[in-house]
């Protein structure tokens, strides 16, 4: 009985030690491939707040945690099952997925890049705090689109650093990377639109270098935002010029990616070959944008005059 006892002890043994074994090659996965994707991290928090700003402060932080859960939504119920599976079946499908992705942050970006150069066109739409619940169901909805697209992106760049896994091990890092990504994202991006309110409560209850601080945060934060939200869309141009650019290569044209890597090399690579590769890609996606946009312009032309 035991020896019994015994035997049964050792092999529980056994399987806690493969089960932590596990859990230490899943956290190790996770934290791999979320280094891996942390570029497209970065343009993700730029990106959201542009979508708040301009709302109540006490309708910014509901609008955040809503853009959080479609995000994950997106990550856990869509991105993740499809990207499996296409790994494990069709997996050259995932490159002209991700490259109508790109696309698409390209019409965005495009997009916002013509309202902020065509000031009669931005003059003419009301401001967010003005339009009311209708405008912020509509900012939610683009904002946990455009969402769509950069989680696809990270999702797809964290499988791509841990497609020697086993399938299980696969399916548990791309889950552990989705919570902590948008954890991360959606809880900088919560604090920087916070900070106004933080320097505010700061100016309001302190006193010498405490409030002096506060009004600071107070009148730097306006501008932070506006930089943010130019990011944000240079970011969009970026991000989705990267993707196509990387997409064709792939895809057998490589031409484009290889002149791109030719210039990295002639200013030595580091962080000037980082920009250059930024901004040929920033470069593709304003073509690829504005065509996408003069396109999409010239249909709901055509579609306003049938009408």
């Amino acid at each position: 009985m035991s020896a019994g006892l015994a035997a049964l002890l050792d092999d529980v043994a056994v399987l806690a030690r493969a089960a932590a074994a596990s859990v230490d090659d899943v956290a190790a996965g996770a934290s791999r491939a979320s280094v891996k994707a942390a570029g497209v991290i970065v343009d993700d928090a730029a990106v959201t707040p542009r979508y708040v700003t301009g709302f109540k402060p006490e309708r910014e932080l509901p609008m955040i945690r809503r853009i959080a859960i479609g995000s994950l939504r997106n990550k856990l119920l869509f991105i993740l099952p499809v990207a499996l599976i296409l790994s494990e079946f069709v997996d050259w499908l995932l490159t002209p997925i991700l490259m109508v992705g790109g696309a698409y942050l390209c019409f965005e970006g495009a997009e916002k890049l013509w309202e902020l150069v065509n000031p009669k066109h931005h003059a003419q739409e009301s401001s967010v705090s003005e339009q009311g619940e209708q405008q912020e169901d509509q900012m939610v909805s683009s904002a946990i689109r455009t969402d769509f697209i950069l989680s696809a992106e990270i999702m797809v760049i964290s499988l791509n650093e841990v497609e020697d896994e086993p399938f299980l091990s696969r399916t548990l890092i791309l889950i552990a990377v989705a919570f902590a990504i948008t954890a991360l994202v959606y809880g900088v991006v919560a604090l920087i639109v916070k900070m106004d309110d933080v320097g505010l409560n700061l100016a309001k209850t302190r006193e010498g270098a405490g409030a002096s601080f506060g009004r600071g945060l107070v009148k730097a934060m306006p501008i932070v935002l506006s930089v943010l939200s130019k990011v944000g869309i240079a970011a969009m141009l970026w991000v989705g010029g990267h993707i196509l650019l990387v997409g064709i290569d792939e895809l057998g044209w490589h031409f484009p990616y290889e002149e791109v890597h030719h210039l990295e090399e002639d200013v030595g690579g580091g962080v000037l070959g980082w920009f250059v590769n930024t901004g040929a890609s920033a470069i593709l996606g304003i073509v690829v944008g504005a065509i996408v946009v003069a396109v999409m312009h010239v249909v709901h032309h055509r579609r306003s005059a049938a009408h």
